[in-house]
């Protein structure tokens, strides 16, 4: 059996992946920097733990670098973000150790880098698949959806509903997608978009405000579903975006909480002809979605599912991946 090491275990959705893979009986260690916290999760779960930091490069006690840290390794699942922090070091890493990559950002500077990095990880045999959470798989599969509709699908507008409270790790990588500056797809090139003007979608409760920003799906919605030109939107209800010293907010949103918010994204395609589709994705909570699908996702490269180089959700799985996580339904509009 291949064997799953899941970083950041420790985290709040990182705890929550590591026991789904404990119920689904996968072959797996857990591994982060804090040996206190790693002991006492590793012995709850009775799983091995390894320690080692990522600091630019992977950094483990006996100094021994990415081939200590991986070895017997096959699939690693990055729960640890900021990802702009942990991802190119733990992809460096992987593809020094021949290990397959997957984590679960909405970053888009990690998908940027890890779509520069495809060439070099299919020669090594390496595949990256950043993006296996909430925030890209329902976005992902329902762009490709929408597009096998149309005929000639030219431009695509993605809008997530982003209700109830953050968790910390989540509102320190979404100072991560706010630095990195408003960005669209045009014409299939990637560039800034400072000028971009709010939009108004349907979530099924009426038109919604949406403030443009940049998502993972400005790169996989592009390699997933083959369309030129791509807009991100989010709606912002209730403390979703915290302010203020995000170190001291709470881990995330209890389970009552998340039960209280399911979460929604609508994807809007126009062809070339003029013609407009619309569907959306309802799931539950993206807190509760994330390692299901994060893990699912690893289950299933961990049985052979996979393709070196830089990788998709929709484009790996298929663009019905999203609906096998339980309580997800799409609405053609």
């Amino acid at each position: 059996m291949k064997k799953l090491l899941i970083y950041g275990a420790t985290g709040y959705t990182g705890r929550m992946g590591a026991e789904r893979a404990k119920m689904l009986g996968l072959d797996f260690e857990i591994a982060g920097r804090n040996r206190q916290t790693l002991a006492s999760l590793a012995d709850a779960l009775a799983v091995p733990f390894r320690i080692f930091s990522v600091d630019g490069t992977v950094n483990v006690a006996a100094d021994g670098g990415a081939a200590h840290a991986l070895a017997g390794i096959d699939v690693l699942l990055n729960f640890a973000g900021p990802f702009a922090q942990t991802a190119k070091p733990l992809m460096r890493a992987c593809l020094e150790a021949g290990v397959d990559y997957l984590d679960i950002t909405a970053e888009i500077n990690v998908y940027r880098l890890a779509e520069c990095l495809g060439a070099e990880a299919a020669e090594a045999g390496v595949m990256l698949l950043p993006g296996v959470g909430w925030d890209v798989v329902p976005t992902d599969c329902l762009a490709v959806h929408v597009a096998q509709r149309m005929n000639e699908p030219q431009s695509l507008s993605v809008a997530l509903h982003v209700p109830g409270s953050m968790s910390r790790g989540s509102a320190m990588s979404v100072s991560e997608i706010i630095g990195a500056g408003l960005m669209a797809r045009v014409d299939g090139h990637l560039i800034p978009a400072p000028n971009a003007q709010p939009r108004d979608f349907d979530f099924g409760e009426g038109l919604v405000p949406c403030a443009p920003l940049s998502f993972g799906d400005l790169v996989t919605s592009w390699h997933s579903a083959g369309i030129p030109n791509i807009a991100m939107f989010v709606h912002v209800s209730g403390e979703a975006f915290p302010e203020g010293d995000l170190s001291q907010l709470p881990d995330g949103p209890t389970e009552a909480q998340r039960e209280a918010h399911r979460a929604r994204a609508v994807v809007e395609i126009t062809g070339a002809d003029g013609t407009v589709a619309r569907s959306m994705i309802e799931t539950i909570n993206g807190y509760s979605y994330t390692p299901l699908a994060a893990v699912e996702a690893a289950r299933r490269v961990l049985k052979g599912e996979r393709r070196p180089g830089f990788e998709t959700p929709a484009r790996l799985f298929g663009g019905g991946f999203a609906e096998t996580i339980e309580g997800t339904t799409i609405t053609d509009l």
